[in-house]
């Protein structure tokens, strides 16, 4: 008798272990499926958000390629013309900066489905754009040395970046694509900073 009930004690205590592990097990899978869930659907809005872009975004990325494109090809001058180090530093800046975002603003351009701007194409294309020079202010550039391409080159780079962040300021206002109304929220930080070490340079600071 002692041994039966005993027997059936731990078949009892068994079966309610085992019961309650399969509730607990039960119980974790679902938490984990909804917090999965979450995750995933965080993680698609998140996306969502990033990738929503509008025609504005899409005009900035097309004009300030171009625009970019002029200013590296200014700076990339200075260091065989240029006789002032700080200008010849100043003009390393800007390359640095600025052929990045080129490349940053071409691929949101082909993802988009849309045109990138052809490299190499003359000035004249974009003399209504801000602060663009025209093929004869870029000629005079190129052939202007020493302290005469200093003046001249902190001049047309002082017009060019106000340009840029003219256009940046309209991207901030009405574009929708986050990262390039970030990008151009550091074009106006950072070209603004470099109009006042340009005009300190020319001797307006």
């Amino acid at each position: 008798m002692t041994t039966t009930r005993t027997r059936a004690v731990l078949v009892a205590l068994t079966a309610t272990a085992a019961l309650a592990l399969t509730a607990c097990g039960s119980g974790d899978d679902s938490a984990g499926t909804t917090h999965a869930s979450h995750s995933a659907a965080a993680g698609g809005t998140a996306s969502a958000t990033a990738g929503a872009h509008n025609a504005q975004d899409v005009s900035f990325a097309q004009a300030m390629i171009p625009h970019h494109r002029q200013a590296v090809e200014m700076a990339s001058l200075a260091a065989g013309r240029a006789s002032s180090a700080q200008v010849k530093d100043l003009a390393g800046r800007i390359e640095k900066a600025q052929d990045p975002e080129i490349d940053t603003m071409t691929g949101w351009l082909k993802a988009w489905g849309e045109d990138v701007p052809m490299a190499g194409m003359d000035h004249s294309g974009h003399g209504g754009m801000a602060g663009m020079m025209s093929d004869k202010d870029m000629t005079m550039l190129k052939q202007a040395k020493g302290t005469d391409f200093d003046k001249m080159f902190l001049t047309m780079m002082v017009q060019h970046h106000q340009g840029a962040v003219e256009m940046a300021g309209t991207e901030q206002a009405k574009g929708a694509y986050a990262p390039a109304t970030s990008m151009a929220g550091s074009i106006v930080t950072g070209q603004n900073a470099e109009i006042k070490e340009m005009n300190k340079l020319l001797g307006k600071g």
